[in-house]
């Protein structure tokens, strides 16, 4: 079998493969391949493929219990990946930066749910966390999501955000 060259993580380009492939519309397809490598990287896999796998999975699904599990699969695997691991995937990433975006998909799911109190727990580390985030646009637009699923807390909105990533409901 050969190997990959240094650098190349074959499990993460399958990962960004199979997003491509859902944000292109392909849902059930894209889905069914994060489902299956879900399944060859087993619960006790790499912490960084787990945690990338089950957040961009989360996104797939349109119910929000359904979201909420792979969130908290997400959030959990997350607290297992190391800062070297993070960055020998890629030199610009920090695992502090991938918190904020974690814990707002939390919140939006708990919000949906109707669970507010679950909600502005993790709509509250987000906040804390969004220092860690990137001075560009993808940060600019996760602070925005964060106020965004905030003021739906508040107003114990529970409806789908039309700018949450993923399929409709």
């Amino acid at each position: 079998m050969p190997t990959a060259p240094a650098g190349l993580d074959p499990t993460m380009e399958a990962i960004g493969r199979a997003v491509t492939q859902g944000r292109a519309g392909d849902i059930a397809a894209a889905r069914q391949q994060l489902l299956n490598l879900w399944s060859a990287i087993g619960v006790t896999g790499d912490p960084l493929h787990r945690c990338s796998l089950a957040h961009y999975l989360a996104d797939l699904y349109g119910d929000p219990a359904q979201s909420l599990a792979w969130n908290v699969r997400a959030l959990d695997a997350a607290d297992a990946v190391t800062e070297q691991r993070v960055q020998e995937h890629h030199a610009d990433l920090h695992i502090a930066g991938f918190y904020p975006s974690l814990h707002l998909n939390l919140a939006d799911d708990y919000r949906r749910l109707g669970s507010f109190e679950a909600a502005t727990e993790h709509i509250d580390a987000a906040k804390e966390r969004a220092s860690h985030l990137p001075r560009n646009p993808y940060g600019d637009l996760l602070r925005g999501a964060v106020q965004d699923v905030a003021d739906a807390i508040a107003g114990r909105d529970t409806t789908r955000r039309a700018s949450a990533p993923g399929s409709p409901a």
